[in-house]
């Protein structure tokens, strides 16, 4: 399918990939098409391995060498320049391509199978969150490609982390499960963390746009550890008496504190409180968990923006359109 121009979905150690030959402009664009995604925003090449990086980046550079070396295979991509043979449909117009090598066996048998560069952003709907199961490809996807490929449920659950490794410094365009403070070990000082211009061309995928939103709104619940449950009590009892029904994301402790103001049907436990590797495992299956649910309105606990914190908060403050609510 991949070598006749069509599309698969198909996991990785990430989310679930849309792929298409990323060497076959008109196959790319099919991607764009199905996921209704702005033409605009650049998609990622996947490959086996080292060689097959090079039929898609006219140079790997020393830096994108070393981040290669340390990650790879595994949830990180490396911005490079692109060769010719990459379609400008691929790299939304730009003279660079996004460049990973999953750590998914499924992943790279797909790709050495079908001989060439995979196109893959995540299998869903533009702006919906992003599938870390098959039946979620399902949910999005249904009559719109021929084929997914079932490899299990996603081990990181948040995307690549993507490095821009052209410049002086090594720059992140988008925070993943390499942390900035793992990316540092490995190149030393990183450019200063970036901040995007919505009127910017997108460098990388995930930079511009809502990405990764539920079907009702929603708003982040920042406060203080000591007295979060006592936010969303209040955050709860207001929905409720406007007449809403609230449905709320938290850890199992702050699940355990609002129990009795909410339904168990519309409590999604991410994990324990601090445990960011499974609030990240977990974050989109519980945000597409109230899509077939009651709830009208959303909230989420926030965590702390640190290591693996910086790349669950990226996708939430996505998600929640940038509304939150403070409380002292």
């Amino acid at each position: 399918m991949i070598r006749s121009g069509g599309l698969v979905a198909f996991p990785t150690e990430t989310v679930y990939g849309l792929g298409a030959n990323g060497l076959d402009a008109e196959a790319c664009a099919k991607i764009y098409e199905t996921k209704g995604r702005p033409s605009d925003n650049p998609l990622i090449l996947h490959v086996a391995d080292y060689a097959m990086a090079k039929q898609a980046a006219a140079e790997i550079t020393p830096m994108a060498e070393r981040v290669l070396a340390a990650f790879a295979p595994g949830p990180v991509t490396v911005i490079l320049p692109k060769r010719d043979e990459v379609p400008s449909k691929v790299t939304g117009g730009l003279a660079t391509v996004g460049i990973r090598m999953p750590d998914n066996d499924v992943a790279r048998a797909l790709i050495r199978a079908a001989g060439t560069p995979i196109a893959a952003p995540s299998a869903n709907r533009s702006g919906r969150p992003s599938p870390t199961t098959a039946a979620a490809v399902f949910a999005d996807m249904d009559g719109k490609i021929p084929l997914i490929l079932d490899g299990g449920p996603c081990r990181f659950g948040v995307e690549s982390t993507i490095v821009d490794c052209t410049g002086e410094r090594a720059e992140i365009l988008r925070p993943g499960a390499v942390t900035r403070e793992m990316l540092a070990e490995v190149l030393g000082e990183l450019a200063p963390p970036l901040v995007f211009r919505e009127d910017e061309a997108p460098r990388a995928p995930g930079m511009k746009y809502v990405h990764y939103a539920p079907l009702a709104p929603l708003t982040l619940i920042d406060a203080p550890r000591g007295k979060i449950g006592a936010a969303f009590r209040a955050a709860v009892r207001e929905a409720t008496a406007e007449g809403k029904c609230p449905g709320v994301i938290v850890s199992k402790e702050t699940a355990e504190e609002i129990e009795s103001l909410v339904p168990p049907e519309h409590i999604a436990v991410t994990g324990s409180a601090g445990d960011l590797s499974a609030m990240a495992a977990n974050l989109y299956e519980a945000l597409r968990s109230f899509d077939d649910k009651a709830a009208t309105v959303l909230f989420a606990e926030t965590v702390e923006e640190a290591g693996l914190g910086v790349a669950v908060m990226n996708r939430l403050k996505k998600a929640a359109g940038g509304r939150i609510r403070f409380y002292n």
